[in-house]
């Protein structure tokens, strides 16, 4: 099983990238995760949400690998605790299909994009940078992974 990260948003300042970096190279090799960045539609070019939403939402779709699982993160998605996470990721991974996760631009992902995906879940109600989203999954990915491999990492 692979973990996709599809991520709307490029040039990522160097903590992002060092940040994220350092949790995906600890992920054990059953689980892999690659990023995929999106490229964010231009603002100020005189379309509306809507418009740059949908854009955006094509430039996902076309990058999507197949056959996964959709998971959008949203900050008004579904709540779990870690071993929650831990515990869904497990029954997923029974399920054998690759597994991608979602995060939007500046404004968010298409409603119709969130409609059609197997979940929304928040990693927080708060309003988070998307930058900062990217190293927060890769860090509750690790920790997943940590539990599921019964490392030390995650302390009960």
């Amino acid at each position: 099983m692979k973990i996709f990260i599809l991520a709307v948003g490029n040039k990522m300042p160097d903590w992002v990238e060092a940040g994220f970096t350092e949790y995906i190279k600890r992920m054990p090799y059953e689980l892999p995760i690659e990023l995929i960045d999106i490229k964010p539609e231009k603002r100020g070019t005189g379309k509306n949400t809507e418009q740059i939403l949908s854009l955006e939402s094509a430039r996902i779709n076309a990058a999507f690998p197949p056959g996964c699982r959709t998971i959008v993160l949203d900050e008004h998605g579904k709540q779990w605790s870690t071993i929650k996470f831990a515990n869904v990721v497990t029954a997923w991974m029974g399920e054998g299909r690759d597994i991608a996760f979602v995060i939007g631009g500046a404004d968010g992902l298409h409603q119709d994009f969130k409609n059609n995906s197997n979940e929304i879940i928040a990693l927080s109600t708060m309003t988070l940078p998307h930058a900062l989203v990217r190293v927060l999954l890769a860090e509750q990915l690790y920790r997943v992974a940590s539990i599921i491999k019964r490392h030390p990492y995650h302390r009960v």
